[in-house]
């Protein structure tokens, strides 16, 4: 059963590594619905380019790389001359850029009705982003919020750039 559910998230995230097998990794705990496990995984990461640091909700910090799995509210840290670019579950993209921290503060999608949420805090550098199933049924539950403003999205693709000063 362990070896499905990571066959199935394996997918999901279209990672190319290996999967564990269940003699490798026991259970130490009930295993979660495959559902509830792909709930809680905002999207992947696509590409990275030099140093960029993935931090998760408990503050647990790793290297990104192409393929790695993105919490629903995850951060994204680049350093100069570093970007990442990052694919979520409504196929919304976002290229975070150079020196940048970017928070993704909420994020639920129902493929089948369609229907979800994006809150995305650029707390200092640039960012892209092309909006998918989300932006386009129901533009007003996509919203950016930065230091001194909340943008209130209308379009499919823009850019915002901040200093991260107050």
């Amino acid at each position: 059963m362990m070896k499905n559910l990571l066959n199935v998230l394996g997918a999901l995230a279209l990672l190319g590594t290996t999967m564990m097998t269940q003699a490798q990794t026991p259970p130490a705990a009930p295993v979660a619905p495959v559902a509830a496990v792909a709930e809680l995984q905002a999207g992947f990461v696509k590409s990275v380019r030099g140093n960029v640091q993935l931090l998760s909700a408990a503050g647990t910090a790793r290297p990104a790389a192409a393929g790695d799995a993105l919490g629903s509210v995850d951060r994204i840290v680049t350093g100069p001359d570093s970007s990442a670019a990052v694919v979520l579950r409504d196929d919304t993209t976002l290229v975070v850029g150079p020196s940048s921290r970017m928070d993704l503060k909420e994020f639920h999608f129902d493929a089948t009705t369609r229907d979800g949420g994006l809150l995305v805090s650029l707390l200092r550098g640039s960012m892209r982003m092309i909006t998918g199933l989300i932006g386009k049924t129901n533009p007003d539950a996509v919203r950016v919020e930065t230091q001194t403003a909340t943008i209130g999205i209308r379009g499919t693709d823009f850019i915002v750039q901040t200093d991260g000063q107050p």
